[in-house]
């Protein structure tokens, strides 16, 4: 007989495959842990778009979420796409009343492809309902943009969004650069594209995490993947330090990879290590 330590994703099904719940089970499952859900939304979409979005009750997101804790209780959570304040609201309490423990948001707005994921009302739902019980929050520059209120242009501008979200809330906070943002250590004429991450600690210092973007235009579910790897470290024990280490080494190793699927941005090869 064997055990295996477990992460919950609450957080929206993707029907192509590439990001949301099929993304989180994927990452979660590469990562050795066992993976377990609660659906928020069925969308429609696939590498080139979202086609359509169906809230599911909150009641039945609920009912996920108390049915997952009444046997195999969590280690880590995953939270992602929240489409409605509703929703928001219901799952933070569950949180509290669960007593959740090692909680990574993923404050997802827009889809790979641009089209929007969050209604008016659930950012700021965010905020008010999830942000108080995460460990880490994880935006991308341009949900970070969102969540501070002001442009990030610069390393400085990254760290004063994370801190200024941070004190907020009390959570980690890792401002995700992508291709667009270049660390303070970085030489100006280092040749290649940086792909550099900074953690924003509750305790006002700031670690970077510097890696060289991979030039793959197959991206979609790289937040997904990130966040639920980040669960994934937590649930195993390591400190958020660590874990978002582990979790960015493993998300570039299967951009690496190259999976190419899908007539738009296609989606990663989470098992890139068993081919």
């Amino acid at each position: 007989m064997s055990t295996l330590k477990s992460v919950l994703s609450i957080a929206g099904s993707d029907s192509s495959g590439g990001a949301g719940i099929q993304a989180d089970i994927k990452a979660i499952q590469a990562m050795g842990l066992f993976a377990q859900t609660a659906v928020t939304a069925i969308t429609a979409q696939n590498t080139m778009g979202v086609t359509a979005v169906h809230d599911i009750p909150p009641d039945i997101v609920k009912a996920q979420i108390d049915a997952v804790f009444a046997d195999i209780r969590p280690d880590a959570i995953k939270v992602g796409m929240v489409s409605s304040a509703e929703i928001a609201r219901v799952i933070g309490e569950s949180l509290k009343e669960h007593a959740a423990e090692n909680i990574v948001v993923d404050p997802v707005m827009v889809a790979t492809s641009g089209s929007a994921l969050a209604a008016d009302g659930a950012v700021e739902a965010m905020r008010t309902y999830l942000f108080p019980h995460a460990d880490i929050i994880t935006p991308n520059l341009a949900e970070a943009q969102v969540l501070a209120g002001f442009e990030i242009r610069t390393a400085d501008d990254a760290v004063r969004a994370g801190r200024l979200v941070s004190d907020a809330c009390g959570a980690a906070v890792l401002v995700k650069g992508g291709h667009g943002l270049r660390g303070p250590e970085r030489p100006e004429n280092e040749a290649g594209v940086c792909a550099d991450d900074v953690l924003c600690l509750p305790d006002g210092s700031a670690v970077w995490y510097y890696g060289v973007r991979v030039d793959n235009p197959n991206t979609h579910g790289t937040g997904c993947t990130l966040s639920s790897a980040i669960a994934a470290g937590l649930a195993s024990g390591y400190d958020v330090l660590k874990a978002v280490g582990k979790a960015k080494e493993y998300l570039t190793n299967a951009l690496e990879a190259w999976l190419d699927l899908g007539k738009g941005s296609g989606p990663l090869d989470h098992f890139w290590f068993m081919r």
